[in-house]
Parts: C-alpha cells; structure tokens; sequence
C-alpha cells in the first residue's frame, strides 16, 4: 500500500539498500553527493551475477518503491542488463555486471582521491 508522504531522502537510501540486499547485490556502495552536485543526495553503486539478476534487481527495486511510495523510477538499460540506471529523483542507482563496472569504474569517479569505497554488508 502506497504512502502519500514522500520520504526524505535518507529513507530512500535506507529502502534502495534493504531493496538491494534482499535480491542479494554484491559490491554494494554508496556515496553521498550532497554539496558535490544537484543531480541527487546519493549515489548506489552495486553488481549483480548476470544480466538476468541485475535486470531482475532494477525490476524488483522499481516494483518496491512504487509500492511502499507511489514513486515511479525512470530505469535505463533493463533491457540488456549490463548497466541499469534508476533514478529516483534523490538516489541514483547503478546496477551492473561485474566486468562492465570494472570498466567504467564510477566509484573514482565520484569518490575524493585517496579514498576507500563504504561498502555496505551483503
């Protein structure tokens, strides 16, 4: 059942990981992007097995937060499931393969040098 209050964005992040966790993502990683730039508070970077997962995880996770807050996520690449993209308005989520975020490699791209990413417990 959908709320009508929206959630702080803090509320989403603590949903998008507990989203993620339960579908059993690797590599979990957030970063905080407040005060760095206007495109959204936080950042979640994770991996999934296959594309079959990742995709599965991008489905599932767009399902729960239309359900627990009447949001409707804009999602990118669900179709290939190499890299999916949810945005949330707040959140952005990045859901890939193993190699494919090898490649591009988002953390250092977004994280100050020097630093280690936060991974969350699987």
């Amino acid at each position: 059942m959908a709320t009508t209050s929206q959630p702080t964005s803090d509320e989403l992040l603590a949903r998008v990981l507990s989203s993620l966790n339960d579908d059993k993502a690797e590599d979990v990683v957030q970063i905080d992007l407040r005060g760095k730039t206007a495109i959204g508070d936080h950042m979640v970077i994770a991996s999934g097995r296959s594309t079959r997962q990742v995709a599965s995880m991008a489905e599932k996770l767009a399902d729960r937060l239309k359900q627990d807050y009447g949001m409707i996520c804009k999602v990118e690449g669900k179709d290939t499931g190499d890299w999916v993209l949810i945005d949330t308005g707040d959140i952005i989520v990045h859901l890939f393969r193993p190699e494919v975020r090898e490649f591009y490699q988002l953390e250092k791209m977004w994280l100050p040098t020097g630093t280690s990413p936060a991974q969350s417990e699987n």
